[in-house]
């Protein structure tokens, strides 16, 4: 059995689940490392402990190796919003985002903006259906701006945005900035052209909540001022009188606290999964399925906000039926779980999604998207 074939039986039991870009149920393995994890911080042994806690090195190691990038900059954090909040509110000037980003950019970028008396403005851009492409922050760029913040996948569409084309337009001078939850794992990206990667294992990793990542490059850490710091944000092992130190040169300033070692040892155990069969040979799954997805919609008359073309896309398609609302009941009778939002069916496979789901979806769709056609 290959790589790909053991990491797709590792989905037995997904019959009908098609939102891995909300939630993405825990692996065999994921599970199996929480157990062991859980035993032995449940014991009193502090080797045991300490066993645990070592794999916080290891788990940043993974996701240092899957981005291209060093383990110093790579750091473990409760969430990519958290990673983003570390960005966004480090930085100073006008930063480019999309009005109808996800909130954990739109939100953090305001907020940011807000706390720090002008020293953060917020340069919306609200292009056609919502993409960010070069041609729309282009028309936002001048002097002022010093950063872009965008999602790499957005989750509304599915639409990939252009890293390496974002990249050449901005420049060297300016950050970029980019909320990897919908791409990470499931893409096969350079990563090299951002310069904040913000990543959560708990959709397409398969590692449950908790499992924030962030990578800062060596121009993020010379521009972005670490205002969260804390303890393990410092150069000094021990807990220190007097003069406070300053935050530590590496990632490792952009952390408050030691990381849940339960969540990091859930995260290390999708990593090294992932590792295994490699992101290539994942994402080239999850591209066909989500082809399959966009077939099976023009099939039967029902149009795609998703892009067309595989290379601006990753495992998210979104319908615009007549009936939103309707279809994704239609659906939830059918056995499939999909997520109803914003006036379309986000549908989303991963690469262990079976033949039989798409045969289900298949059967379950309405020709023309028009359910009152369907029951006629």
């Amino acid at each position: 059995m290959s790589g790909l074939q053991e990491y797709s039986a590792s989905f037995a039991g997904e019959t009908g689940y098609l939102n891995w870009a909300a939630f993405g149920p825990l692996s065999p393995a994921v599970r199996a490392a929480m157990a062991d994890g859980e035993s032995a911080l449940g014991s009193f042994d502090p080797r045991r402990h300490g066993a645990v806690g070592a794999r916080v090195a290891r788990a940043a190691a993974g996701i240092a190796e899957l981005l291209g990038a060093v383990r110093t900059d790579v750091v473990l954090r409760p969430s990519s919003t958290d990673v983003l909040q570390h960005a966004l509110f480090g930085v100073r000037g006008a930063v480019i985002a999309g009005a109808a980003e996800f909130p954990s950019i739109s939100l953090t970028l305001q907020r940011a903006a807000d706390a720090s008396a002008g020293g953060v403005v917020p340069r919306w851009i609200a292009p056609v259906d919502g993409q960010v492409t070069p041609d729309a922050v282009a028309a936002a760029l001048d002097d002022e701006v010093t950063a872009l913040a965008v999602s790499h996948v957005d989750y509304r569409t599915g639409y990939r945005a252009d890293l390496p084309a974002l990249r050449e337009l901005i420049g060297p001078d300016r950050l970029l900035i980019v909320d990897a939850v919908q791409s990470f794992g499931v893409v096969d990206e350079d990563w090299s052209a951002a310069d904040v990667v913000a990543g959560h294992g708990y959709k397409w990793l398969r590692a449950g909540r908790g499992t924030g990542f962030g990578c800062f490059s060596s121009r993020a850490l010379e521009r972005i001022r670490p205002v969260l710091s804390g303890i393990t944000g410092i150069d000094v092992e021990e807990p220190f009188t007097g003069e406070v130190p300053p935050p530590a040169s590496a990632a490792r300033a952009f952390t408050t606290s030691v990381p849940d070692q339960l969540a990091v040892v859930r995260l290390e155990a999708a990593v090294d999964e992932l590792r295994g069969v490699g992101v290539a040979e994942v994402a080239g799954q999850v591209a066909e399925r989500a082809g399959e997805i966009l077939a099976i919609a023009e099939r039967h008359g029902i149009r795609s906000i998703t892009p067309a073309d595989p290379a601006r896309r990753a495992g998210i398609v979104s319908l615009v039926p007549d009936d939103p609302e309707a279809l994704g009941r239609r659906l939830a009778e059918a056995g499939l779980v999909v997520t109803v939002r914003g006036g379309a069916v986000r549908v989303a496979a991963h690469a262990g999604t079976s033949a039989q789901t798409l045969r289900m979806l298949d059967a379950a769709l309405p020709a023309s998207g028009n359910l009152a056609d369907a029951r006629s």
